[in-house]
């Protein structure tokens, strides 16, 4: 083909504005990330809730700001800023422990603060620097996910749909979630690059800003996820991996749904089984019945909310929403209880409390974005689905859960996500068929409500590496450092590399 004089002169212009602008590839371009220095100093200002405030203030503690690409996909565009907590190892150092509390929303620079009390006499804290970091899009990265103000989340009316969630939606419901989270979050394009493998390849760069060669990391609930997405991205960047509660990689979102919410379902029965056998239960005498009997005691408030303290009331959502939160440990059990026997006079207070810690309400009225970064990673992260799809799924969540149901009916559950700005970006099954990756430790606990302890076993499966069983009736073990047993396995591990006997069991 024949090029005329002009367009010939046009395209060598053209090559050379290229040549001396210097067009990279999107590898080159993330070279600016990989390189930059994490700087530390002071965590003035980075404290979103009253108790991060208190929490930040140890002088030990520095804090800084990752820069990252909004879009991994065009690296050169927009950046998100990942805040990022440090607590200095107490002796020789092995290197960073890069640490996620859960959720997703979890706020990790938190994790961090509380690590250096929880784990104040651990060969963890001595030798490494524990690395807390609040995810893209949760707490004080920005943007920040924010859908519902303080005020709303202080009165219920606070929503996102999902088939767990009473109520009747619409597509007018649901169309307006994503208008508002987009208003305060910074728009739709920064929810549309919010999930988890964003998020591990933030984990990455961070990994390179500490100046560590190979990841550590300790991760518990959702953060088994962020911990095996990221083994599925970066096998041979990994040192050492400790997954606890572990989220099983294998099933879709309605059957891991079923699993975990069969798993509540447990843990309610358990829960009731004890309180029988106690005087003035308010489930009754016949642990069989206590499903009929709670259902008596909640379900008045669906219509009729009930005073709890601070000018707020207590409704249906609220109570059962603090119940569940309740079953994540059995030492909460008695709380439940007597939080149950108070809406019988009236009063919806205990219940409240259990709700507010949960979500991490400050007492000055504040909220974590939690709830509201978790709506929307799980809208990246989740398979999407129909109405029909939706209902099927709250009919079988009350089938396997009877506990939950509200006694009106499935219809009208709706997915929240289902005009979100982009389509999911996990897929499943995910972190399967690894090469090259370093032995992990995944703990699963027996009575595990919130991730059941058959996923933890399928996710140590499919990492190849080792599980931990441990016997008791909580969700999550490790961080608490509350079973020496527990420790020394944990320890062992991310200090010497050591894993536990493949029939290694713990018994809380």
């Amino acid at each position: 083909m024949r090029v005329s004089t002009t367009a010939a002169s046009v395209l060598a212009l053209a090559m050379t504005l290229a040549a001396c602008s210097g067009t990279q590839s999107n590898s080159e371009r993330l070279h600016r990330f990989y390189d930059q220095k994490l700087v530390f100093a002071s965590c003035d200002g980075y404290a979103t809730t009253a108790s991060d405030e208190k929490a930040f203030a140890d002088p030990r503690f520095e804090c800084g700001r990752l820069e990252v690409p909004r879009d991994y996909a065009y690296p050169g565009g927009a950046t998100m800023r990942i805040a990022v907590l440090k607590v200095p190892a107490r002796g020789e150092r092995i290197g960073s422990l890069l640490l996620n509390p859960g959720g997703p929303g979890g706020p990790g620079m938190g994790m961090a603060a509380a690590g250096a009390t929880t784990w104040a006499q651990s060969r963890l804290s001595e030798r490494f620097d524990l690395i807390g970091f609040d995810p893209r899009g949760v707490g004080a990265s920005s943007p920040s996910v924010r859908c519902y103000s303080d005020a709303e989340d202080d009165s219920g009316a606070a929503v996102f749909p999902t088939a767990a969630t009473v109520g009747r939606f619409t597509e007018t419901d649901t169309r307006a979630l994503v208008d508002r989270c987009a208003k305060g979050s910074g728009g739709r394009e920064a929810l549309a690059h919010l999930g988890t493998r964003d998020a591990a390849r933030d984990m990455d760069i961070l990994r390179a800003a500490v100046g560590d060669a190979k990841l550590s990391y300790f991760g518990q609930s959702y953060g088994t996820r962020l911990g095996a997405v990221y083994a599925e991205l970066f096998p041979d960047r990994v040192r050492a991996m400790v997954l606890d509660g572990g989220i099983d990689p294998t099933t879709g979102t309605s059957e891991r749904r079923i699993s975990q919410f069969t798993s509540f379902q447990r843990a309610f029965d358990a829960m009731a089984a004890d309180c029988v056998t106690r005087p003035d239960c308010p489930l009754g005498t016949d642990a069989s019945q206590a499903v009929t009997e709670f259902q008596r005691i909640v379900r008045p408030l669906l219509d009729h909310p009930i005073p709890a303290g601070d000018n707020r009331t207590a409704d249906y959502p609220l109570a059962v929403g603090s119940v569940i939160a309740g079953l994540y440990d059995s030492a909460v059990w008695p709380v439940i209880t007597a939080g149950l026997a108070q809406i019988r006079t009236g009063r919806g207070d205990t219940l409240r409390k259990i709700g507010d810690a949960f979500g991490g309400r400050g007492a000055d009225g504040r909220w974590p974005n939690i709830a509201d970064a978790n709506y929307a990673i799980n809208c990246l992260d989740e398979q999407r689905h129909s109405p029909e799809q939706e209902t099927d799924l709250r009919r079988d969540i009350y089938r396997v859960a009877p506990f939950l149901d509200p006694g009106r009916g499935p219809d009208g559950a709706r997915d929240g996500c289902e005009f979100w700005p982009a389509t999911p970006t996990l897929d499943y099954p995910y972190a399967t068929g690894i090469k090259g990756l370093p032995p992990t430790l995944t703990i699963s606990i027996t009575g595990d409500p919130a991730t059941p302890y058959e996923g933890g076993l399928k996710l140590a499966a499919a990492l190849g590496g080792t599980a931990l069983t441990v016997e008791g009736n909580q969700h999550t073990v490790a961080f608490a450092a509350t079973s020496a047993c527990v420790n020394k396995a944990v320890d062992d591990y991310l200090v010497d590399l050591r894993s536990p006997p493949a029939d290694a069991r713990c018994v809380l």
